[in-house]
Order: C-alpha cells, then sequence, then structure tokens
C-alpha cells in the first residue's frame, strides 16, 4: 500500500494580505495606547477651580508670604504642619518663593488632616503666633521639628509652647489665642474653602485658580516660570 503524501492547502493570497493588515492595525493601536497612557501619566493636569458657595481661594486674612510690586501670579499653599510631604516640599517652597517672589504671591492656607492627631492643635499654635507677626518663624519651627512631634498619639501643646517661648512671644497673648474660639474658626474657615475647592489632601497648590497635578520640580519650576512672565 501506497502512503499518501500530506499535502499542505494554498494560503489565499488576499487572507494573507487581510491578516498582514489586522497586525498592523492592532499594532499602531497598542503603540498608541501606551503613548497615551504616559501623556496622561506625565503631562500637567490643572483642573480649573468652580466656585463652590461661599468658598474663596484667598481670603482677607490669608497669609501672604510675598508682596510682588507687580503681582503676575498667585500660588496658593493648603497644608498640614504634621504631614510629611509637606516638610519634605517646604524647602523647594522656599527657594521657589525667593526665585519668584518678586512676581508671584505666594499663600499658605491651613488644612490640618483628621488622621494627624497634633496638626490642628500645631495650625493653632502657627495663627497664634501669627497674631504676634510670627506665622513664618513658627511654621518653619513646626517643620524644622516635625520628627520630633509627628506621629505622636498624645497632644504636643506644652512642646508647641515652648516653640512660642523660644520665639519671644508675649506667652499671655499666645495662650489666649490658642484658647480663643475666633483663632478656630479662623482654622476652620480655611478647611472648609479647602474642601469646597476640592482640597483631599496635603501639600495642594492652586496657580491663578487652577489646581495643579504635580509630577516632578522641574514641571513646578516651568509652571511658575510661565505663570511669572
Amino acid at each position: 500500500m501506497t502512503q499518501a503524501t500530506p499535502t499542505t492547502k494554498p494560503t489565499d493570497p488576499a487572507r494573507k494580505v487581510r491578516i498582514v493588515l489586522w497586525i498592523l492595525l492592532a499594532a499602531v493601536i497598542g503603540a498608541g495606547l501606551i503613548w497615551y497612557s504616559v501623556f496622561t501619566a506625565t503631562k500637567p493636569q490643572p483642573v480649573a477651580v468652580q466656585p463652590v458657595a461661599d468658598a474663596q481661594l484667598i481670603r482677607d486674612d490669608s497669609h501672604r508670604l510675598t508682596t510682588p510690586a507687580t503681582e503676575k501670579a498667585q500660588l496658593v499653599e493648603f497644608l498640614d504642619f504634621e504631614c510629611e510631604s509637606c516638610r519634605a516640599a517646604a524647602p523647594l517652597v522656599e527657594e521657589l518663593k525667593q526665585e519668584y517672589g518678586d512676581r508671584i504671591t505666594f499663600v499658605n492656607r491651613y488644612f490640618p488632616l483628621p488622621s494627624h492627631k497634633n496638626s490642628g492643635q500645631a495650625a493653632l499654635a502657627v495663627e497664634a503666633a501669627a497674631q504676634q507677626g510670627k506665622y513664618e518663624q513658627m511654621a518653619a519651627k513646626m517643620f524644622e521639628t516635625q520628627p520630633q512631634w509627628g506621629e505622636k498619639q498624645d497632644f504636643q501643646n506644652a512642646l508647641f509652647r515652648s516653640f512660642a517661648e523660644e520665639l519671644g512671644l508675649d506667652m499671655d497673648k499666645y495662650d489666649a489665642a490658642v484658647a480663643a474660639e475666633e483663632t478656630k474658626e479662623r482654622i476652620r474657615k480655611d478647611i472648609a474653602d479647602g474642601k469646597a475647592l476640592g482640597v483631599t489632601g496635603t501639600p495642594t497648590f492652586f496657580l491663578n485658580g487652577e489646581k495643579l497635578v504635580l509630577d516632578s520640580e522641574e514641571q513646578f519650576r516651568q509652571l511658575l516660570d510661565d505663570a511669572a512672565k
């Protein structure tokens, strides 16, 4: 018996062309999706602030750290003194303030997070110092000493009071300010504004009314550079 030799069915040329085209199309779509994901993950994504009730990005009593003669832009930071990311960002913000402070108004607002036991007390201490003209000094002290008191489960009011003494504050006025309902309401107002404007974590920055999504120091600097022109 003669064994039959298997034969291969010739490939239809048109079918072969269609297969090649489908492969090329899939490759193009795949590459496009990859580039889209990279672009959207790295590009600045400012979100326009929508007016919500009485929410204000900057109020008359907000702490302005620079007062440029000719203002080109405003940079508002919502911060938490117990936040490690805020502490890490502080040196860069100070550097940018020195570089752009003659053209950009830098504004700080309180946003103590409920997960941080002492962040609210730290904000009260800083605001009490601010009432005696020592906002920046007390804020800097809080970040400088954060590893000493951050993440503690007991209140650090006595330590904060010692900072006020070091700064030479009138301690009777300091104690009264920390206890005053007006001081607490001042901080509550910042928190309420932040929540209404979409702040959920710290630090959160707004440049000329747009909430910034930052992924690098270079991007941050470029945004300020463009706004300051």
